[in-house]
């Protein structure tokens, strides 16, 4: 029984996207430049909302924590996977493996229930707008994004705590670019059979309920859009929830792709392309998809850069 604490491996190698040579720059500058626009736009994001007072809303507010949980899953992935396209060999410590699988279940499991909230706020808004102020109060907020994260960390130490237990001491090459679950798997040699399970268990509670919420939520907004006499007026409520729609399938088709079939159905080049989708993707698209196209953003965003000008001149006339 003392074994299954320990692992005779120090150190895996990441197999990375792929290992075709001459595809490693490209693909390395392209996913550089996706990481970049990833961090600048949730931090832009996060910084707009916070300095701008018209956009501290629950809507808003709610936006900024989906920023912040983007912001650090694909920091948590994506440095990494571009060592490899630079190094002959991607080492990464067997400490620092767990650590990143850790918190990539964390934010993943997070980002599923915040999509989720997210859909709650705007049927809210919607079917019942004079209650939204109460509803959606900012003491509900705080609840709701305490309970988004706290479901990552149960979740995450869960799926941590009986991987940390398996003894691995196979091949020490992940075949993918970040310590992901059924990799790990395929390299134990204790009995993955509590892992499987409680993937197939908790894993399937985490993405139906969210995506239950979500489904639930657009069936009542679409009935109550269909209940709006004006025209003008159905398009304002479609258009306040209907540009994160494309993320949210995305997100959870590619989830659900990836960690919802049997490991020997799926094939490595499936599930690093359903992978991609999800940790380096949607980080990126999120921003732009739900803020970018928000006039109410673009208007904060407008006042926010006059302020700094105004700021700017008057430091250079003193």
């Amino acid at each position: 029984m003392e074994q299954v604490n320990q692992s005779s491996l120090t150190e895996f190698i990441l197999d990375g996207l792929t290992d075709i040579p001459e595809l490693q720059l490209p693909i390395f500058f392209i996913f550089l430049g996706v990481y970049l626009v990833t961090v600048v736009g949730n931090l832009g994001m996060i910084i707009l909302i916070v300095f701008s007072s018209q956009l501290h809303t629950p809507m808003y507010y709610l936006l900024s924590s989906l920023s912040f949980i983007d912001c650090c899953q694909s920091t948590v992935i994506t440095p990494k996977m571009l060592v490899n396209f630079v190094t002959e060999k991607n080492v990464i410590s067997y400490p620092e493996c767990m650590a990143q699988f850790y918190f990539f279940c964390v934010f993943a499991v997070a980002e599923c229930y915040m999509l989720a909230v997210m859909a709650y706020d705007r049927y809210v808004a919607i079917s019942k707008p004079l209650l939204y102020n109460v509803t959606m109060s900012y003491q509900v907020c705080l609840l709701m994004i305490a309970g988004v994260f706290g479901m990552g960390f149960l979740s995450s130490t869960a799926y941590g705590s009986f991987m940390i237990r398996l003894l691995f001491c196979k091949a020490n090459i992940i075949r993918h670019y970040f310590c992901d679950y059924f990799p790990l798997l395929e390299l134990s040699c204790s009995s993955t059979f509590i892992n499987e399970a409680l993937l197939w268990s908790l894993g399937s509670f985490n993405i139906f309920l969210p995506a239950v919420t979500i489904l639930s939520s657009y069936i009542f907004i679409i009935v109550s859009i269909l209940h709006i006499q004006s025209t003008g007026g159905r398009r304002k409520a479609f258009s306040t929830c209907s540009s994160h729609i494309l993320a949210v399938a995305i997100f959870y088709g590619s989830l659900a792709f990836m960690y919802l079939q049997p490991p020997s159905v799926s094939s490595l080049g499936q599930s690093k392309l359903s992978s991609v989708f999800y940790t380096i993707v949607v980080p990126m698209l999120n921003p732009m998809i739900y803020s970018l196209r928000n006039k109410d953003v673009k208007v904060a965003l407008k006042k926010l850069i006059q302020k700094v000008n105004v700021h700017t001149t008057k430091n250079d006339f003193y």
